[in-house]
């Protein structure tokens, strides 16, 4: 990183201002990407994902005893 040479106090507080927002940003980036992973952990949207899978299995296991029953 290379070093910054300040020249006035007003340049101090201007980088530090800049800083603390980009600070801010960052912590609101995370907080955001936090609730998305929690949003995304739901056992509802979890379970979501699985829908199709668990569907094929149960339409043929259904088919399955029904030709059993038939032949």
């Amino acid at each position: 990183m290379i070093q910054k040479q300040y020249t006035s106090f007003e340049a101090i507080e201007q980088d530090l201002k800049i800083l603390n927002l980009e600070r801010q940003i960052d912590e609101e980036k995370l907080r955001l990407s936090i609730q998305n992973t929690k949003k995304e952990l739901y056992p509802v949207n979890v379970l979501g994902g699985m829908a199709p899978i668990i569907q094929k299995v149960a339409i043929s296991l259904i088919a399955k005893k029904i030709l059993r029953k038939i032949g």
